[in-house]
């Protein structure tokens, strides 16, 4: 676990090699994505370092519904009376976060691919089997956000994926659209995740470029370390990465 001040107004929360990230915003204190259940705590303690307080929270937007990014939202929800923000392609999935099904089966992938393991177990004890849903959330899409954030569907890893771009910060939110880890192989360096969570890659391989197009200086993705090289630069280096 980690809470790592990245920029003014952008804290990152690391939990289980998965990343969320804590976002202030002219009146807007929100969440982008919500790890797991556990995450909650860090969550706290990077709001306290701030000197906020969960009640302040406006917003949790989240670039899709899996399980791993979904894990505290209902709590914040409760808790602070934040706005649920996810794509219609994925209410379903935040709904009921173990009904979906990957583009391949993610069974015999920690076998195949060994440095994913420990990955996985740090996952489950994070409380990666045990997410709760959300069914009350608000619709996110193109022109249906919180102010200040350029929403930019990249369907693919799920039907309703979206990258989130702030140009005020210069930044690139992008979920499991671009990882610089993948936690179903254990490979580093910008890539798409495997198709063990990922529901069609050869769609996510054409949402790149829509990543690139947003022009961020940083990267923040959904695993993995931050990108400060640029988003075409990430974008480029994920299209030489084999998908698993």
């Amino acid at each position: 676990m980690g809470i790592e001040h990245l920029e003014p107004g952008i804290v990152r929360i690391e939990d289980a090699d998965t990343n969320c990230y804590l976002i202030e915003l002219g009146d807007l204190l929100m969440f982008v994505d919500a790890g797991f259940p556990r995450t909650w705590r860090y969550a706290q303690e990077a709001l306290a370092a701030l000197g906020r307080t969960p009640d302040e929270v406006t917003d949790v937007v989240l670039t899709h519904a899996h399980f791993d990014h979904l894990g505290f939202a209902a709590k914040a929800r409760r808790e602070s009376g934040a706005r649920v923000w996810v794509h219609p392609g994925d209410h379903r999935i935040a709904a009921h976060p173990y009904r979906y099904r990957p583009g391949r089966p993610r069974l015999f992938y920690p076998l195949r691919y060994p440095a994913a393991a420990p990955i996985l177990a740090r996952m489950v004890r994070a409380g990666a089997l045990r997410v709760e849903g959300v069914e009350q959330v608000d619709s996110l899409g193109v022109g249906s956000s919180p102010d200040g954030i350029t929403v930019v569907p990249t369907a693919g890893h799920t039907d309703g994926h979206c990258v989130l771009h702030i140009p005020a910060l210069d930044v690139v939110l992008t979920g499991d659209a671009l990882v610089t880890l993948d936690p179903y192989t254990g490979r580093r360096g910008p890539r798409i995740v495997a198709r063990a969570g990922t529901k069609d890659a050869v769609q996510a391989r054409r949402s790149l470029e829509r990543i690139a197009a947003t022009d961020a200086s940083l990267v923040l993705p959904g695993h993995g370390e931050p990108w400060r090289q640029g988003a075409a630069s990430a974008v480029a280096s994920a299209r030489r990465s084999e998908v698993a």
